[in-house]
């Protein structure tokens, strides 16, 4: 039986497994970036696939691919990746290098939130669906869109880069970075918004507003509402305001079967998605509305795993 070898680059470690062709994971393992940065990051990489592929063999494996899921970008047609949490990789030529090392071996590469709905409609709870969009909400904001059993990745790669999605007027030059959705509804816009909002004499008995402004993270601001916080109740309240509306754009543009939930703030948000889904229904078509479901990620933190695995079996 052939195997292949999935890597999941994040911004701060590298998770690597050989995968059997039913989605079992027989070895893995994890390395650290460090810092490293550019040709150095190869390095990592192919160290991992060389460990890999020579404990494969020890035990009678056969690799017959490599799928490497990315946190950027990934152009299709020249195998470069813009990584914006890596030093060096603004047009890097990824697959060329790794195709220098690994010669004769088949390696596909592309982005996270793609490789996020191939492993949520491989092994997760998306299975069997046609049409399914992975929302990542964590640090920033992504949609892995699946329209017919096919990956929509647009005329550039750049589909799904939903943190841009306009939500608001009128424009706002604070914007300009990341996007409304994601300046307003992200694991950082979270924390964002609720410095914003500590300037408000209506919240000076938040224990929020008794922090330190740059120690405020979103996990503080969950853990405040909870209590009841009245300033953590408002951010989330915003927060849900904008995940529905997304979800309802996305519904509406795409009518999916399922919009599967995952990153870091989904965790704690997951209790939020029947909130979500009331918020969606004032937005949203209201025939494709009815005929889609809210679901948390099944995978969670290995969801980009499974989809490099997915990746490296597909054609």
């Amino acid at each position: 039986m052939l195997h292949v070898i999935a890597i999941d680059l994040g911004a701060t470690k590298s998770a690597a497994a050989v995968f059997g062709s039913n989605g079992e994971i027989v070895f893995s393992e994890t390395g650290l970036l460090k810092k490293r940065n550019g040709r150095a990051v190869v390095e990592l990489l192919s160290d991992q696939v060389a460990a890999l592929m020579k404990r494969s063999a020890e035990n009678d494996l056969i690799i017959s691919s490599i799928g490497i899921c990315v946190p950027g970008i990934a152009y299709e047609k020249t195998g470069n990746v813009w990584c914006p949490n890596i030093p060096g990789w603004d047009d890097y030529p990824l697959l060329g290098e790794l195709q220098r090392s690994f010669p004769g071996i088949k390696i596909k590469i592309d982005s996270d939130r793609a490789c996020y709905i191939l492993g949520e409609t491989w092994r997760g709870n998306a299975k069997e669906c046609s049409n399914a969009i992975f929302l990542s909400v964590g640090t920033g904001i992504g949609a892995g869109i699946l329209v017919n059993d096919q990956v929509l990745r647009g005329a550039s790669d750049i589909a799904g880069a939903i943190g841009w999605m306009a939500l608001d007027r009128p424009y706002n030059k604070k914007y300009d970075s990341c996007g409304c959705f994601e300046y307003n509804a992200s694991g950082e816009g979270i924390a964002r918004v609720t410095v914003e909002m500590i300037a408000s004499e209506k919240f000076k008995e938040s224990e929020l507003a008794k922090m330190d402004a740059g120690q405020i993270t979103a996990r503080n601001v969950f853990t405040a509402y909870e209590k009841n916080d009245p300033l953590a109740k408002e951010v989330i309240g915003n927060a849900i305001e904008c995940w529905g509306m997304a979800v309802a754009n996305l519904v509406s543009l795409f009518n999916p079967e399922k919009i599967i939930f995952g990153g870091g703030v989904f965790g704690p948000a997951i209790k939020f998605l029947d909130d979500i889904y009331e918020e969606a229904k004032k937005w949203a078509q209201p025939i494709s509305i009815k005929q889609v479901s809210l679901e948390a990620s099944a995978l969670g933190t290995d969801a980009g795993l499974y989809g490099a695995a997915r990746l490296a079996m597909k054609d």
